[in-house]
């Protein structure tokens, strides 16, 4: 799978397993979304572009790295991604922070869009998309859509959880989106959940259900 990039590190399998168990309860399942998100801001920005500069340590002057180029951009996807905007922002401080809200309607599973909020800068930016679960694909790719309508060129998909059913439809319908999992599932059941999963990843961070 060119472009995709499954995060295959101990403590992120470590905190997965948490996830996915389901005594674990709306508190630590939160702070663990968010936990995962900031081991995952790691990897995706592993090749952001740097620039040198002269530092003067109370020894000597030596050189310096910052980070150069775009500036960067956190999309989550309305509700679920927003468990995953802290512990991406703990790393990322300056980035700014936009919103697309989805909901799948239940008779067509297909998503349907009722909110986007982004930066007024955001065709400029690295855009982070983010949700927690990425099971037909059909939101991520209707959240890309939109990105791509005002402007973005620079987009990266980011998820915990995946099917490969969901994979393989955003790289077909968006080849140039590069993605980035923690777990890569077996597949779909017949009610889009991702097997095994951890069932409807909003309800569990918000104990809605």
């Amino acid at each position: 799978m060119s472009r995709v990039t499954v995060l295959d590190h101990p403590l992120i399998k470590h905190k997965v397993s948490i996830l996915r168990d389901i005594h674990t309860g709306t508190n630590e399942f939160r702070k663990i979304v968010s936990e995962i998100s900031t081991l995952m801001a790691f990897e995706v920005t592993r090749d952001l572009t740097l620039e040198e500069y002269e530092v003067e340590t109370p020894l000597e002057k030596c050189t310096g790295y910052k980070l150069s180029g775009k500036k960067l951009g956190l999309v989550p996807i309305l509700r679920a991604g927003l468990g995953m905007v802290d512990g991406m922002l703990s790393i990322l401080p300056s980035a700014k922070v936009g919103h697309i809200g989805l909901y799948r309607d239940p008779e067509t599973l297909k998503p349907v869009e009722y909110y986007v909020k982004l930066p007024s800068d955001v065709k400029d930016r690295d855009i982070f998309l983010l949700d927690p679960m990425l099971a037909t694909g059909g939101s991520a790719n209707d959240a890309i859509v939109s990105l791509k309508e005002r402007g973005c060129k620079s987009i990266r998909l980011i998820n915990i959880i995946a099917a490969p059913e969901g994979v393989e439809a955003v790289q077909k319908a968006h080849p140039d989106v590069d993605i980035y999992i923690a777990s890569l599932d077996r597949e779909l059941n017949d009610h889009a959940y991702i097997l095994p999963g951890l069932g409807d990843a909003g309800d569990r961070l918000f104990g809605t259900k």
